[in-house]
């Protein structure tokens, strides 16, 4: 650098010396989160950093807050004003909790300790440049016989997250079979808006079969009548592809108050509906006109219908129909969490003793569904967060949202959120006075549409199955290198004359050298991936080809084929799985 700027007489200085040139590179040693003391205190502001800088590594699948928009991305007339939460002063005693649990926060949420992640190795199969190359049909690339790198550092981030326990969380050791309880919410105020009672989301791990679930705590809920919780065995026998599986529900007091817990199945890293398209780090851009595309809207409806259409059918209604009850657990893939919880909360579960009826609710469910994809539509969580949208407000967001998307889309939502049924006034049946929605009717009028849903869901089944042969021929050679090394110059048998290496076990010990310890004309060794692959899948076939196998003297030579060594791999194996050795 020069050690000054500018010619002039007013020019500054540099703060650098001619000798800081020889000084050393810094080189930071990992990507470690660093916590700010000058942030407020959540227990996910340092463990939930990903130090990928992408997204938290705790999961954020079960988020109950509730974030109003701003103003200027609301119709006129909509109260956006957050909900009023009713916050009381806990009476524990903090300090025999730990020494980072706040008072102004949840009991059991805490500021975590500062840790030291080492990253994964997602590195170990990218591929390197050049990438545009043109193979013959007879060759192939390394990555080619393994998972893709995107497939393979998504399954690795997301078994990372489930395996991810915090030592000391201040959370109950154990509730009933399930412990290691990992907090998932990433907004630790409380709000009670949709089940009636602050609502907590916590990971846990089953004593009964090593299994990963998700619990849901209704904090203060007193359960006053059994048969309220009987409503759960219904909702545990239905089975679908989107929603999330509700296996269990007990009353406990680890707590320190009278609390309700929903066990469901737990899927690492998924995000809801909420902060996917209204949160900080929405995926769409509000300045992209439409803002969301229509693909993706129509992938929702078709996902939650199929949901609705599995509950209606079982005469249940799911009455969670908000963008925080809905999970994105996967590659546009929704799933309808938190399901009979409002069972629960509002009665015995008989819906015939219930001042609504089921048929009621069944209308609700799908009023709730347009709102929710017309809210996504518009970019206005308020349309899906206010129960009592005035009808000008809907019918505007309506006008506005058909201005950007199809007229199917827009006929979907007008039978959703109105009273009659399109198809009913497209037929003509003017003698019917405002008749009740069903799914089966709405499904109809969206049959064009499944189908383009089912052939995208088919063409990704398709991608998913071809990475999985990949890993299928991976796992047959790796079952074959255990018996190679299970074989090859055990110590235990070095002065053992049955064991000597002569006969079978002197041809497997010189193809070893063939496939893995094989030099150039210089004595460097030979890295070549394809001939490995090669050679282990002739002898998994046992294929009659000759090979010549040379001693490591050079002074004898061999002639085998496949097949023969295929032989002797079995025998020798067998041998050695016998119970005498």
């Amino acid at each position: 650098m020069p050690g000054s700027i500018g010619t002039g007489p007013g020019a500054t200085q540099s703060g650098l010396s001619v000798q800081s040139a020889d000084s050393a590179i810094f080189v930071t040693r990992m990507a470690t989160p660093v916590s700010d003391p000058t942030q407020s205190k959540s227990y996910n502001s340092t463990t939930g950093v990903d130090i990928y800088g992408q997204k938290p590594i705790l999961n954020s699948q079960f988020v109950s807050g509730y974030h109003p928009i701003a103003q200027m991305s609301q119709p006129m007339g909509v109260d956006s004003s957050p909900v009023p939460q009713s916050i009381q002063t806990p009476t524990y005693d903090y300090s025999s909790i730990g020494p980072y649990t706040q008072p102004s926060q949840d009991l059991y949420y805490h500021q975590a300790q500062s840790a030291h992640y080492q990253p994964l190795n997602y590195h170990l199969y990218a591929p390197l440049p050049p990438h545009a190359i043109n193979l013959l049909p007879y060759q192939r690339t390394v990555q080619g016989f393994f998972l893709s790198d995107n497939l393979r550092e998504e399954i690795q981030r997301k078994t990372e997250a489930t395996l991810q326990i915090l030592p000391t969380s201040g959370l109950p050791e154990a509730l009933d079979v399930y412990y290691s309880l990992v907090p998932l919410d990433t907004n630790t105020e409380k709000s009670s808006r949709i089940f009636g009672y602050s609502s907590w989301i916590y990971k846990a791990f089953s004593k009964s079969d090593g299994n990963t679930y998700a619990l849901r705590r209704l904090e203060g809920f007193k359960l006053t009548d059994e048969k309220a919780i009987a409503t759960v065995q219904q909702w545990r026998r239905l089975s679908s592809a989107n929603i999330v599986t509700l296996f269990e529900a007990f009353t406990t007091r680890a707590f320190g108050d009278n609390s309700i817990i929903f066990v469901y199945d737990y899927h690492p890293l998924s995000s809801t509906l909420f902060d996917t398209h209204f949160g900080a780090s929405a995926r769409y851009p509000i300045s992209r006109s439409p803002v969301v595309p229509e693909q993706v809207l129509w992938s929702y409806l078709v996902q939650l219908s199929s949901a609705l259409k599995t509950i209606h059918s079982a005469n249940l209604a799911a009455r969670v129909l908000d963008p925080s009850k809905v999970i994105l657990t996967s590659k546009m893939r929704v799933r309808l969490s938190a399901v009979g919880i409002m069972d629960v909360v509002s009665g015995n579960g008989d819906y015939n003793s219930r001042v609504e009826s089921i048929s009621a609710l069944q209308q609700d469910d799908l009023y709730n569904l347009g709102r929710l994809i017309l809210s996504i539509a518009c970019n206005n969580h308020a349309i899906s967060a206010n129960a009592s949208v005035p009808p000008q407000i809907i019918a505007k967001s309506l006008e506005y949202a058909g201005q950007s998307y199809s007229v199917g889309l827009k006929t979907a939502l007008h039978y959703l959120l109105g009273n009659r049924p399109v198809s009913a006034v497209a037929i003509g049946k003017d003698g019917l006075t405002e008749p009740l929605k069903g799914i089966d009717e709405f499904l109809r009028i969206i049959a064009p549409y499944l189908q383009q849903n089912l052939n995208s869901s088919l063409h990704y089944q398709d991608t998913l199955e071809s990475e999985l042969c990949k890993e299928l021929e991976n796992g047959r050679l790796v079952r074959l290198l255990c018996k190679f090394n299970f074989i090859n110059e055990r110590p235990e048998y070095d002065h053992d004359s049955a064991w000597s290496e002569t006969g079978d076990r002197y041809l497997l010990k010189l193809f070893r050298d063939y496939v893995f310890h094989q030099t150039d004309e210089n004595g460097l060794p030979v890295v070549d991936l394809g001939h490995v692959l090669r050679c282990l899948n002739k002898l998994d076939a046992g294929v009659d080809e000759k090979v010549m196998l040379v001693s490591r003297d050079e002074q004898s030579c061999l002639i085998v084929s496949y097949k023969e060594l295929k032989n002797c791999v079995d025998a020798v194996f067998r041998d050695l799985s016998r119970p005498n050795g």
